[in-house]
């Protein structure tokens, strides 16, 4: 084991696999200058530029690009330097990617990687802090994963680089520096699996990315409150593992999702009407969701704080759900 960044992590991975398998290669706007992120730091010099592609700022010509070299079997990892940019090639990711085995009637697959960096904070305003993640899980043919540790970065990126299908692997811009324990050997961290990253018996709190690293720490304020709090990082938002979600909930009695992408239309939509609909006669009160104010992602510092969700927002649902249930048993 040692200790690296997030984005240490995807780098040991994706230079691992250039190095097992020579049809992996990666392709993006700044993949030759060591990526947006460092991610791929000095890959130029040891594969070449034919490994990685420096690519002009044309997202519909590198993911169809990428898309191709994966109908031929190659193993593309293509990045975009945001993920508000997939709107240019949305008919790439949608109609061409997700849906080629299908069409062929498996004859021909898209094994390739789709690497987004999301999210708010840095100041980026509308068109480069989104979180776009439910406009994906919407589309059926897609896998979408989010590790928010280093070490399922690393396992859930050399998985998505196997995988036979396209996979979307969503990075939040926040947390690439975050680091972890990641063993030095191969390995890969499945998908469909959730991490219960803390135990607790009155309420689960269910999220992905960066809204855990939130959980965590709510679920600590409310601790001293006499409040136990169990967090399930779900981490693959399809597939999804709502197994663990139903056996933590089944346990608490109560769910709160919580979700960085806009509340409308979201993604924490989904798991609260699949956990309302199979598990209603467990609950102890009404499933309870937030995210981010159905709004343009706000350029004004104090605007994006208040724009997507917090510690203190988690905190304050849970608060009330706890206080409202007292109240109905009273």
């Amino acid at each position: 084991m040692s200790i690296k960044t997030i984005s240490e992590a995807l780098h040991e991975a994706l230079r691992g696999e250039m190095l097992r398998d020579p049809r992996v290669f990666t392709i993006g706007e700044e993949c030759g200058f060591n990526g947006l992120y460092g991610v791929s730091t000095d890959l130029e010099k040891e594969f070449g530029s034919k490994r990685v592609i420096a690519t002009p700022i044309s997202e519909a010509g590198f993911v169809g690009m990428s898309v191709g070299a994966a109908m031929r079997g190659m193993r593309p990892v293509a990045e975009l330097m945001y993920i508000d940019f997939i709107g240019v090639c949305m008919d790439q990711i949608i109609n061409q990617a997700a849906k080629m085995c299908y069409m062929t009637g498996g004859q021909i697959g898209v094994p390739m990687v789709l690497r987004l960096p999301m999210g708010s904070g840095r100041r980026n305003a509308g068109q480069h802090s989104q979180n776009l993640e439910s406009l994906l899980t919407h589309i059926p043919g897609l896998k979408v994963v989010a590790p928010i540790t280093p070490y399922d970065a690393k396992g859930m990126l050399t998985a998505a680089i196997r995988d036979e299908d396209p996979v979307v692997m969503l990075e939040h811009k926040l947390c690439y520096n975050i680091q972890g324990e990641v063993p030095e050997g191969d390995y890969t961290v499945p998908f469909g699996q959730a991490a219960v990253r803390r135990e607790g018996t009155d309420v689960t709190l269910i999220g992905w990315s960066r809204q855990v690293l939130n959980e965590l720490e709510a679920a600590e304020t409310l601790e001293k409150e006499g409040i136990s709090a169990e967090v399930v990082d779900i981490r693959s938002l399809v597939p999804l593992d709502f197994e663990t979600i139903a056996a933590s909930v089944t346990k608490t009695g109560r769910a709160l999702v919580a979700q960085e992408c806009v509340n409308r239309g979201g993604y924490g939509g989904e798991i609260s009407a699949q956990i309302s609909e199979n598990l209603f006669d467990r609950l102890k009160a009404p499933v309870v969701r937030i995210g981010a104010k159905n709004i343009v992602p706000p350029f004004a510092h104090t605007l994006e704080d208040a724009f997507f969700p917090n510690t203190a927002d988690i905190v304050s649902a849970v608060r009330k759900m706890m206080k409202k249930e007292a109240a109905v048993c009273g």
